[in-house]
């Protein structure tokens, strides 16, 4: 029978669960640390995630008002154009300014 007792004791190790416990409470810094880092990692990653999605709607808007802008300045470059023709102007000059061609005697030639 003292060889049973000595076996019991053996296999209960009572001081086996309290080692282990301590060894949970000092990890416990460490994991806090571990977390913290991770936590902040995340909250960085999904910040970029938002600023980049704001910068590509930036970019769009942007590629539209400059889209925007090349047709008004296409629209003013035929209205100049348009504005320019020598038929128009000699329209103006005969209509509103009273403006006449010259007749042969008028013409003097330089040399």
């Amino acid at each position: 029978m003292a060889d049973a007792r000595t076996a019991y004791s053996k296999v209960a190790a009572p001081k086996r669960l309290e080692a282990a416990y301590q060894l949970r409470w000092e990890l416990f810094p460490y994991l806090m640390v571990v977390m913290f880092l991770l936590t902040i990692v995340s909250v960085f990653h999904v910040w970029s995630r938002v600023k980049v999605i704001d910068l590509n709607l930036q970019i769009a808007e942007t590629k539209k008002a400059f889209k925007e802008q090349q047709q008004e300045n296409n629209r003013l470059k035929l209205e100049a154009a348009a504005l320019k023709t020598p038929a128009r102007i000699e329209a103006l000059a005969k209509g509103e300014l009273g403006m006449a061609l010259p007749t042969d005697q008028q013409v003097i030639v330089v040399k």
